[in-house]
């Protein structure tokens, strides 16, 4: 499948790795003839490419992002392929400054200020922002078939409760905007102090911006609260920032539940690590 791409694309590849961190896409970072990098993702499934290629169209000019330099729309044995250019930089770390903190708030806030494009019919990107309640639920509970599985009895039916009592303290959702589901220091490309952009849109909806602060906030901004003010700064300067404290008790509760079923889903073994870390997190939100 690999070699088809390849030709379809018609690149000049000189060398191809593959990209190790890549959980719903094949990735290849390619040197080409000339000396140039370019990377060849290819989704898991069909829907998956559909929205990849709706987001990069609707982000084009509002938002860095890599260039989509071509793709094909496959056949019946590959899902289908884009040929992206490389942002050349490093994922986001504790390393950086505030100034690119601020600049990460930046960023996400001109994502989240995108709204559904009027007289552009969608088919691979879902509204989900006048149903967003129930949006939530189906994730929750289509993660639930996998935790029932491999936590303790007890363990889970707490977590029902738990979800049912914090979904009905929710604010209101904020929006629709375009949010990224997967908005994490991985997925968001850095130069020392300068924030490049940011990469992986197979996840993407219109929906609540409330959404997208969690995994940030688990992985990068609670670590450091300068750079948690900067963060916040940053996202001011373009859209008024929701309270994030009203809605973390929930998405920090429900993030480690369905990470718990996605490795369940992924292979445990390939993803004990990840599994253990949110075990854990789980048993202190259900405190």
């Amino acid at each position: 499948m690999i070699n088809k791409v390849v030709k379809q694309l018609g690149l000049p590849i000189q060398t191809m790795n593959e990209v190790e961190d890549s959980f719903s896409s094949t990735v290849f970072r390619c040197a080409l003839s000339n000396g140039e990098y370019v990377f060849l993702k290819i989704p898991y499934t069909k829907m998956k490419f559909q929205r990849e290629l709706e987001a990069y169209e609707i982000l084009k000019g509002l938002v860095s992002t890599p260039e989509l330099l071509d793709y094909w729309h496959g056949d019946e044995e590959c899902p289908g392929a884009f040929l992206l250019s490389e942002l050349k930089g490093q994922p986001l770390s504790l390393e950086v400054s505030p100034s690119a903190a601020f600049q990460v708030g930046v960023l996400q806030a001109e994502m989240h200020s995108i709204r559904p494009p009027v007289g552009k019919k969608l088919t691979g990107i879902q509204n989900e922002f006048a149903n967003w309640s129930d949006f939530v639920e189906q994730q929750f509970y289509s993660f639930a078939v996998e935790v029932k599985d491999i936590v303790d009895p007890q363990l889970y039916d707490k977590a029902i409760d738990q979800f049912e009592l914090l979904k009905g303290q929710l604010p209101s959702p904020d929006g629709p905007s375009f949010v990224h589901m997967d908005f994490r220091p991985a997925n968001i490309i850095v130069d020392r102090h300068k924030v490049l952009g940011m990469i992986d849109f197979e996840s993407v909806r219109f929906g609540s911006t409330e959404v997208d602060f969690t995994k940030l906030y688990r992985d990068f901004l609670r670590f450091d609260s300068t750079l948690y003010c900067a963060f916040r700064e940053g996202y001011n300067s373009i859209r008024p920032l929701i309270d994030l404290e009203a809605v973390f008790p929930f998405y920090q509760f429900t993030d480690a539940f369905n990470s718990i079923g996605w490795c369940k889903r992924r292979g445990i073994e390939k993803n004990a690590v990840f599994l253990e870390e949110n075990l854990a997190r789980l048993k202190y939100f259900l405190q």
